[in-house]
């Protein structure tokens, strides 16, 4: 027992340290992100190189979002929800077109014969890959192939994103990056206020059932704190919040087993070549979208990437991005198809009328 304890010691041991690794050359090759994208690599390499399964923690996953949240909701600025309350027409259309996209992509996906329509609907819908995974189980999808294909959109989103937001928009990283104890209480206040809000938001998400409880409920905390002048001016120490990115990066990456891509094998070529036309579509709304609020391209192709939540936040974060802008789309778009799921699944199972 003591050797098989030691032995899963070193396999995590092994793959932080890789994580990490990889994580300062990213950084040092000036992309943004470093410490998510570090995170989902090692985790990939150890989940396809390595027969025996590992995942992250709950409870570390659970942690590493809820301080991603509190991270996200102490960048809130009045002047920026204003800006995104006076642009409500647009972010509304540009969500509910997101949606419909979504639904294409699902009908788009029945042209291989082994999709039934719910499955489809559920594998290509954009936000929210683990509620919907959740939702698929108990409405009646084929979850395995729906967790498979939302996680590889997801991993072909987060792969790409910071090549993309380095080579199409100009995005570098540490743009954004404010040391958290800059004109704050440092070190001690910003640990203080973290720990208090993700325990108190992830308290009251999971009272309230919010969706996605663990970042949505530290988020709401951590905002309610910095615009009411509780928080002091204190934020997520630097150091916390990569290791927070870190270990979304591990949760992703190792939820990747070869069992699973044989799996799916041979709907994979139709799979992402319909992910490649999502995000595409996507990022077509997103020039909309910067076109009529006023965002820059960079903002509005984060606003509107299909999933990979984390990702996002993360590069908006690093490229100094407008964090709030992104961050309210994406959680409007998250609410909006997670709270359609069950009217599609609904629908789809009815079938056409007549």
């Amino acid at each position: 027992m003591r050797g098989r304890w030691g032995a899963r010691l070193l396999d995590a041991a092994v793959v932080v340290a890789g994580a990490a690794g990889l994580g300062l050359l990213l950084w040092l090759a000036g992309l943004p992100s470093p410490a998510l994208f570090g995170g989902l690599t090692a985790g990939l390499v150890r989940a396809l190189a390595v027969r025996t399964p590992a995942r992250v923690p709950e409870r570390l996953g659970t942690a590493g979002q809820a301080v991603v949240g509190v991270s996200m909701g102490a960048l809130v600025d009045v002047g920026t929800l204003r800006a995104v309350a006076a642009d409500w027409l647009p972010v509304l259309l540009v969500t509910v077109a997101t949606l419909v996209l979504s639904l294409l992509a699902g009908l788009a996906l029945r042209l291989h014969p082994g999709i039934t329509p719910v499955t489809g609907a559920f594998a290509m819908i954009a936000g929210g890959a683990s509620g919907i995974v959740v939702m698929a189980r108990e409405l009646g999808a084929d979850e395995r192939v729906v967790a498979v294909l939302q996680y590889l959109r997801v991993l072909l989103i987060v792969l790409l994103m910071p090549v993309v937001a380095t080579t199409a928009f100009g995005a570098t990283a540490g743009a954004g990056l404010v040391p958290a104890d800059a004109g704050g209480p440092g070190w001690p206040g910003g640990l203080a206020f973290t720990a208090a809000c993700a325990v108190a938001g992830l308290i009251a998400g999971r009272l309230l059932r919010v969706p996605v409880a663990a970042l949505l409920g530290p988020l709401v905390a951590a905002a309610v704190a910095d615009l009411s002048g509780l928080s002091g001016g204190a934020g997520v120490p630097a150091l916390v919040e990569s290791a927070a990115f870190l270990v979304i990066g591990l949760q992703v990456g190792a939820g990747f087993t070869r069992g699973s891509l044989r799996g799916i094998g041979r709907v994979l070529p139709l799979a992402l070549a319909i992910v490649v036309v999502l995000v595409l579509g996507c990022a077509g709304l997103g020039g909309l979208l910067a076109a009529a609020t006023g965002a820059t391209a960079l903002e509005g192709y984060l606003a509107t990437t299909p999933g990979g939540l984390y990702a996002v936040l993360a590069t908006a974060r690093d490229s100094g991005a407008d964090t709030t802008f992104v961050l309210a789309v994406q959680v409007l778009r998250l609410f909006v198809m997670l709270f359609s799921a069950p009217l599609v699944a609904r629908r789809l199972r009815r079938g056409p009328p007549g």
